[in-house]
C-alpha cells in the first residue's frame, strides 16, 4: 500500500519564518515583506500547526526567540530557499516596464530622435517609448501623449514648453545644383537660384543678416509644411534649403548637400518639449533629450566653425 503523499508547508510560510528568524520580530518581518504583522504571525502559526512543533518562543514585551526545534528546522529551511533562489528561471528579472508616450514633429523625430533611442533605452530598460509623429501647423497636437516635441511657438494655456534646441539657419544646397549654375561668390548670387520655400521657416532672417533685406520671399514652386520635405527637395536638386544645421549634419558631412556661404542665423522658431503628465518616466526622458540636444548643439558650432575656418 503506497505511503500516503507528504503535505508540504507553504512556501510564504517558509519565507515568513525565516523573515522573522533574522529580524526578531512580527513587525520587522512584517516590513521586509510587505505584509500585516498578523499576517506573518498567522503564517508562522499555521507552519507550526503543520510541523506539530513550536517554533518560536512568544514572550513579549521581549524579541521572539527560537525554540529547540526552531533552532534545528530553520537551516534547513534556509537550504531550501537558497536551492530555490539558485535556480536559474527563478533569477531573471521579472520587471514591470512603464509605458511613455511621445509625440514629435516627423524630421525632428526621423533625424535627430530616432538615431539617438538606443542610447536612451540602455540607460532605461525599464520605459517602454511609444513614439508618434504630429502632423506641422496642427494647433491642438496630441492630447494622448505624455511628451511633446513640437516646433515653433506654443500656446502658455497647455503646459510650460522648455526649449530644446537653439539652432542656426544656412542655405544649403545639392552639389549637382551648384555645379549646374555659376559659381556663387556673394550671397546676392543665391537669388539666380531657385529658394525652396516653407511656412515653417521664412528666408527673411538669413537675407537681411546677408544684406539682402529686400529680397523678396521665394514664391515659385511648391510650398513644403514640413522641413524634412525641404531636405528631401535639396536633396534632390530642387532648390536651395534655408536648413537648421542640426537637421542636415549627416548630409553635410557625407557631400550630399554643401553649404555655399559661412553665414547661419539664429533660428527664429525653436523645437520646445511640452509635459502633458509628469512622472518619474517623463522626467527621465526629459532629462536625457535636454542633455541629447544640449550636445548636439554644440557639436553643430563645432563643426560649422571648422567648415568656415
Amino acid at each position: 500500500m503506497p505511503a500516503p503523499p507528504i503535505r508540504l508547508p507553504s512556501l510564504d510560510a517558509l519565507l515568513a519564518f525565516d523573515a522573522i528568524a533574522r529580524t526578531g520580530s512580527f513587525e520587522a518581518a512584517a516590513a521586509e515583506l510587505a505584509l500585516s504583522a498578523s499576517a506573518v504571525a498567522k503564517r508562522v502559526a499555521g507552519l507550526e500547526e503543520r510541523l506539530g512543533e513550536p517554533l518560536l518562543l512568544r514572550q513579549p514585551p521581549k524579541a521572539l526567540a527560537l525554540t529547540p526545534a526552531g533552532h534545528e528546522y530553520l537551516p534547513q529551511v534556509r537550504q531550501v530557499l537558497a536551492l530555490l533562489q539558485a535556480m536559474p528561471l527563478h533569477q531573471r528579472i521579472s520587471t514591470r516596464r512603464e509605458r511613455l508616450r511621445v509625440s514629435a514633429t516627423p524630421t525632428f523625430a526621423r533625424q535627430l530622435l530616432v538615431p539617438a533611442l538606443p542610447g536612451f533605452a540602455a540607460l532605461h530598460p525599464h520605459i517602454e517609448l511609444e513614439l508618434t509623429l504630429s502632423v506641422p501647423l496642427l494647433a491642438e497636437g496630441d492630447a494622448g501623449a505624455d511628451l511633446e516635441i513640437r516646433h515653433g511657438a506654443v500656446p502658455d494655456e497647455i503646459a510650460p514648453a522648455q526649449v530644446l534646441l537653439r539652432d542656426r539657419l544656412t542655405p544649403l544646397a545639392a552639389p549637382a545644383l551648384l555645379a549646374a549654375h555659376a559659381p556663387l561668390r556673394e550671397p546676392a548670387d543665391l537669388l539666380a537660384l531657385p529658394l525652396l520655400r516653407t511656412p515653417l521657416q521664412p528666408w527673411a532672417p538669413w537675407l537681411r543678416a546677408a544684406g539682402l533685406a529686400d529680397a523678396p520671399e521665394p514664391d515659385a514652386g511648391p510650398r513644403l509644411v514640413d522641413l524634412g520635405l525641404v531636405l528631401a527637395a535639396a536633396l534632390a536638386g530642387q532648390g536651395v534649403a534655408l536648413a537648421r544645421l542640426s537637421l542636415a549634419r549627416h548630409e553635410l558631412a557625407e557631400g550630399r548637400l554643401v553649404q555655399p556661404f559661412a553665414l547661419t542665423v539664429p533660428a527664429e522658431r525653436s523645437y520646445g518639449l511640452v509635459c502633458h503628465r509628469p512622472g518619474p518616466a517623463t522626467q527621465a526622458f526629459a532629462d536625457w533629450l535636454h542633455a541629447h540636444c544640449r550636445a548636439l548643439e554644440l557639436a553643430c558650432l563645432a563643426e560649422n566653425s571648422s567648415a568656415a575656418a
